[in-house]
């Protein structure tokens, strides 16, 4: 009976980088096998590339199976996760514009009326998937014209082809202001945060209702919203040429290997990988794992 070897996790690699020649652009091209991508939201907009392999990407409105060929489309502050839908696992480029760059490209090639987004999470477009990883070989060659004209056109064509508006945030209820004080008392005590039973004394809530009212407005637990804004924080202190063991300790990680655990299943690269795309002291891909 023949017998085949199951993937191993040396096998994986990946980059996540800035090319200066695209202000407001974050790249990632890798190939994860076990590695899985935990609940976690952007700044920005993601559109992810497969190449090889499948990519399953958890969504609030469920679970899409990204193959070769398709776009994944995923709009700022949108929860998601990400793991392979098979053994060999998924190989991908993927794009990371910021918000207003995509507002920029929106307002000069669209109609659209308010904050554009996109209204499809997965769309099957060949061309599409084609203009995502040619941004990539672009970027890597140093080309700067190409990479910059090509990442507007693959915009401009996903947002004239599945583009919306984004829903407009509802004026704050009882719950959704309890949620946004919530975030910000997070937010400047995030290094020693309060504990649950304690946020809810002092914003004057049960603790049911106040994991709730944060779940409903930010779509993840106070908790998973603390670390996802803690590797936020700390990507900025690294991009400054912090270390890792200082940015950990700066955010309230227990230590370096307490970031470099939860940083890597979000970002996708270790932070000292990260770290050195960002100082220019290294450009090789990384072993360690974006979405």
């Amino acid at each position: 009976m023949e017998t085949h070897a199951a993937p191993d996790r040396k096998d994986e690699w990946a980059r996540h980088w800035q090319y200066p020649g695209v202000p407001g652009l974050d790249l990632l091209q890798a190939h994860y096998v076990r590695h899985s991508f935990t609940r976690h939201t952007h700044e920005g907009f993601v559109l992810g590339a497969v190449r090889r392999g499948i990519e399953d990407v958890a969504l609030p409105g469920g679970t899409i199976r990204a193959l070769p060929g398709t776009v994944v489309m995923i709009n700022p502050e949108v929860p998601h996760s990400a793991r392979a839908g098979v053994p060999e696992g998924w190989v991908y480029s993927t794009l990371y514009p910021s918000s207003a760059l995509v507002a920029g490209i929106a307002a000069e090639t669209t109609s659209l009326r308010g904050t554009a987004g996109f209204a499809e999470t997965i769309v099957r477009d060949p061309s599409a998937s084609h203009l995502v990883h040619a941004v990539h070989r672009a970027a890597e060659e140093g080309n700067a014209l190409a990479a910059d004209s090509v990442l507007r056109l693959v915009v401009a064509r996903l947002l004239h082809r599945h583009g919306g508006a984004l829903p407009s945030k509802p004026i704050p209820a009882a719950g959704a202001r309890t949620a946004a004080l919530a975030r910000e008392v997070l937010q400047a005590r995030m290094a020693a945060p309060p504990s649950l039973e304690e946020l809810a004394r002092e914003l004057g809530t049960g603790t049911f209702a106040l994991l709730r009212a944060f779940k409903a407005a930010y779509g993840l637990p106070p908790h998973t919203w603390l670390t996802d804004a803690r590797v936020r924080r700390a990507r900025g202190l690294l991009e400054a040429g912090a270390t890792p063991a200082e940015a950990a300790v700066t955010v309230g990680f227990t230590d370096q290997p307490h970031l470099n655990r939860h940083f890597t299943r979000i970002v996708g690269v270790p932070p000292g990988a990260y770290r050195r795309e960002r100082t220019g002291a290294g450009s090789r891909p990384e072993g360690g794992g974006g979405r």
